[in-house]
């Protein structure tokens, strides 16, 4: 049997789910949540899901994860985040199935979506200089782990960043079963962009204390002076990344991004297109619209819904465009009235930096018909507009977040919906609409379906 251990701090939103999910795999008759000292329901969610929760005795991940492992009482121990949901729902068996099999004595989950900034800038670098063997993991920084629990109770976590690298090199060190399993589609939040000096610092840190070693053969101690500098460099390269992160460009999904529609897509695809057009005339505002679209996808998995949107084209060149905007110091994304699930498969398929939208709700991978209107699309007392929902007020807490003047921004766009978002903006753009309005407000039309004259205007 096994025992699933999830680390947590504030995360109500998501570890009852994340605890269910645990439960309802058979072979897991054990889920413990390490709770680091929440100050929200993270708690009283966990145990309703019925977790057996204990309160870590020190700060840190790292802490939690040695505290779960010493109270598990299955040989073999699996770690999962507490704020992914949904889980693809193979993930516990995929990870476990090696281990039960006699494969290997220690499993990291890979998942699909481009590693993360401080993996290709620090972790994968560093790896290749002292633990090139370790190359082949493709997340090396992955929470997601399994192993067996004598080897797991040896070692010493790290209380920061690198604890989870700090045990695949341990694992490494002991020479014990390596092996990597892909558990599919998988939504991770990013870290801000605030968090990466501190995290590259840990990581590399980590790294650099595992090459000391002295059980590590490969660690050639006339090489930690350049070590020392590579792991400055990269650090000192992200804090100029950081700095030059002054500008936004905005697009919205449907129409723009995508040569379609989601919601439309799926109509066509599950069958319920008039039930749309129903609700799209009897409808008025935009907040019971959207409440009475989501039931249309009830009992829908995710992986169709992610096959649908798979099938709709996006705009030929747009990720090499998005990568040359990013290039020139621009914080690149998405605001848009369809769903989270899918606009953070985009992103992460053009390398965006974020996306906002509706939450669509799931329950074991499967929509509940439920969705969930985020607070920042609807109107403030500073809102400049009356709307009660407009992609305006989110276009305007990203200035607020990231401390950027509205001048140094872009939106772009192709329906009504988009209008106030790009009159705000320092330059708001029309992709190929057929909306009258929205082309006489933009300062420019583009007609053709590429997004190669932002070039032209993003210097």
């Amino acid at each position: 049997m096994i025992t699933v251990v999830i680390p947590t701090l504030n995360e109500e939103d998501t570890i009852g789910n994340v605890v269910a999910y645990a439960r309802s795999r058979k072979q897991v008759n054990e889920v413990i949540v390490v709770d680091d000292k929440s100050l929200d329901a993270t708690v009283k969610q966990a145990r309703e899901a019925g977790a057996r929760v204990i309160t870590s005795s020190r700060l840190g991940k790292g802490a939690s994860l040695k505290e779960g492992t010493l109270a598990a009482s299955n040989e073999i121990v699996l770690f999962l985040d507490g704020d992914i949901d949904p889980y693809p729902h193979y993930t516990i068996d995929l990870l476990a199935k090696p281990l039960l099999n006699g494969e290997a004595d220690f499993v990291k989950a890979a998942f699909s979506r481009n590693a993360g900034r401080v993996t290709e800038l620090v972790a994968k670098p560093l790896l290749s200089i002292f633990f090139p063997d370790l190359l082949r993991f493709s997340q090396p920084l992955s929470g997601m782990i399994a192993g067996r629990r004598n080897l797991l109770a040896e070692l010493e976590f790290s209380d920061d960043y690198g604890v989870d690298i700090g045990i695949l090199i341990d694992m490494y060190l002991r020479n014990v079963r390596l092996k990597e399993v892909e558990i599919g589609y998988l939504e991770n939040k990013s870290k801000p962009w605030q968090a990466l000096g501190k995290m590259s610092r840990e990581v590399a840190r980590t790294i650099i204390l595992k090459a000391a070693d002295t059980r590590n053969p490969n660690f050639n101690v006339e090489e930690l002076g350049v070590l020392q500098e590579i792991r400055s460099q990269m650090e000192f390269a992200l804090e100029d990344r950081l700095s030059q992160l002054e500008k936004l460009i905005v697009f919205d999904m449907d129409n723009t991004l995508l040569r379609g529609r989601f919601i439309d897509r799926c109509a066509e695809t599950f069958g319920f297109r008039d039930e749309l057009m129903n609700i799209r005339s009897a409808a008025g505002d935009p907040v019971t619209l959207t409440k009475k679209i989501a039931p249309l996808l009830k009992g829908i998995s995710l992986n169709e819904l992610m096959e649908v949107a798979d099938a709709i084209p996006i705009v030929d060149g747009a990720a090499a465009v998005v990568g040359r905007l990013k290039e020139r110091g621009y914080i690149v994304g998405i605001i848009s009235d369809s769903y989270d699930c899918v606009t953070t498969h985009v992103r992460n398929k053009l390398g965006m930096d974020f996306s906002l939208s509706n939450e669509l709700e799931f329950s074991k991978s499967v929509c509940t018909g439920e969705v969930k209107l985020p607070s920042f699309f609807f109107g403030q007392p500073n809102s400049r507009c009356r709307h009660t929902l407009c992609k305006t007020n989110a276009f305007l807490s990203l200035l607020d977040k990231y401390g950027i003047k509205k001048e140094n921004t872009i939106a772009i766009g192709d329906g009504p919906n988009d209008l106030c978002m790009i009159k705000e903006a320092g330059i708001g753009i029309a992709f190929c609409s057929k909306d009258e309005l929205l082309n006489h407000h933009a300062d420019l039309v583009i007609s053709r379906p590429t997004f190669e004259p932002l070039l032209e205007l993003a210097g």
